[in-house]
């Protein structure tokens, strides 16, 4: 990243350097691994950080973390806060039943104070419907448990991408390309190409597209939809692509980015149907380039990236740069 950037955002909020204030809540699926919990608090501690959790982000009830109401009001404590970031806990499942009940108008006021909502997996579901409700910025990134709370140390390119949020300097993440067989007309399987002024949306795969047709899912038209699963096997991950293709989202995109999926088995009757099968059947369906392999998904090595944001994208040969210094 160059050093050259300015420390001030476009509206006008100087970069806060030093310790941050982090929120940690649970909008969706119960905590399970108290000891990740606890390890994760002590790592962000022990960065510097202020670290304020609510008062239910341990809470139960069947697979949540909490009732609706105790969630919705956890989320709701949590754009009240004041705090720098707010962190989620865990994704799993939750979000997409208490869409409704979201004050956004509240949350979009927390995001122009400064505030940043980082998650992933459920989260999607938050982050697609203040997209989709306020136009507000939320951030694909790590949550709590999976990420600061792992046995041994977390990752450092995940840390210092988080670190870049913390600070203002995130400008963008580069990534390289897997190396694919050119397909039979001898083109390269992604050419050459600039991107600009594109709207960066998108996160877990089964998520998005659990909204189509929904009031919760952003209408983006000429943007960069970025989707990861995990658990996920590549025919359904095909499905889900194809009702986004069916619905006529996919045609209005500039570029379609897959991240990680992750965690799937193959069966002796996919007979070579594999997760590169529906990579050439999606560029098949699609004039818009597919690009591979962004760190992003359920791994350890992730990027953090902003949702709802203009980007940039360009790829030159297999090195693919998403650029948003710009904003700054």
């Amino acid at each position: 990243m160059s050093s050259s950037h300015h420390h001030s955002t476009e509206d006008g909020h100087a970069h806060h350097h030093g310790p941050q204030h982090i929120y940690i809540y649970s909008p969706a699926g119960s905590i399970r691994d108290k000891a990740a919990f606890k390890r994760g608090i002590a790592r962000l501690k022990a960065l510097g950080h202020e670290v304020e959790v609510d008062p239910d982000a341990q809470a139960v009830h069947t697979r949540f973390a909490g009732d609706d109401a105790t969630r919705l009001a956890a989320i709701h404590r949590a754009a009240a806060s004041g705090a720098d970031v707010a962190l989620i806990t865990r994704g799993s499942y939750g979000l997409t039943r208490i869409l409704p009940g979201i004050r956004y108008k509240a949350v979009a006021k927390a995001v122009d104070a400064g505030m940043k909502f980082v998650g992933l997996s459920d989260f999607t579901a938050f982050q697609m419907a203040v997209l989709a409700q306020t136009g507000a910025v939320t951030w694909a990134g790590p949550s709590l448990l999976s990420d600061f709370g792992v046995e041994g140390e977390p990752d450092d390119i995940m840390l210092a991408c988080f670190d870049d949020l913390l600070t203002g300097h995130g400008e963008g993440a580069g990534w390289r390309m897997a190396r694919e067989k050119p397909p039979a007309d001898g083109k390269p399987a992604v050419p050459d190409l600039y991107v600009k002024n594109a709207t960066l949306w998108g996160g877990n795969l089964a998520v998005l597209t659990g909204l189509v047709g929904t009031p919760y899912l952003p209408a983006v038209r000429g943007g960069i939809l970025f989707v990861e699963d995990v658990g996920e096997h590549p025919y359904r991950i095909e499905r889900m692509l194809t009702q986004l293709l069916h619905a006529g989202i996919l045609a209005q995109q500039k570029a379609v980015v897959l991240g990680q999926f992750t965690n799937y088995k193959l069966a002796p009757h996919d007979k070579g149907f594999k997760l590169q099968s529906v990579v050439d059947w999606l560029r098949s369906q699609i004039k818009a380039p597919v690009l591979t392999n962004l760190p992003f998904g359920h791994v350890q090595t992730k990027v953090v990236l902003p949702v709802g944001v203009q980007v940039s994208l360009s790829v030159e040969d297999r090195d693919a740069l998403l650029y948003w210094g710009h904003q700054h």
